[in-house]
């Protein structure tokens, strides 16, 4: 079992009991899909610490609104962001990194390419 799977099995779990309730978050991206997002992109420590930090903005204190992750990333393997079909030879891409700064970049899914492959 990957490490990362390990940290999203629960977001997962709560995701499938929250559909049943009516929605609450003030974010979009849900926070529940945010601390997906940055586990399966930051280091363990770092995504608990943002997705905490973001569980505890989401009040009528904060105004809410879209709040993409902000991931720390040096781009190492292109083909780990893509699920490619090797039949035609197509990519889906399933991230977008959107540059802030040099080593900074916002995370955005493209949840169509999800529902293409599935």
């Amino acid at each position: 079992m990957n490490m990362k799977n390990l940290y999203i099995a629960p977001i997962k779990g709560y995701q499938y009991i929250s559909k049943m309730l009516p929605a609450s978050c003030r974010y979009y991206p849900s926070c529940s899909e945010y601390a997906s997002w940055q586990f399966e992109f930051a280091a363990p420590h770092k995504a608990l610490l943002s997705s905490s930090a973001r569980i505890l903005r989401c009040n009528q204190f904060f105004k809410g609104g879209i709040d993409y992750p902000l991931v720390d990333y040096s781009p190492k393997n292109h083909a780990a962001l893509c699920n490619f079909n090797a039949e035609y030879g197509k990519i889906d891409i399933v991230y977008w990194l959107v540059p802030k700064n040099k080593k900074k970049y916002y995370v955005v899914k493209d949840f169509d390419a999800i529902k293409r492959t599935s």
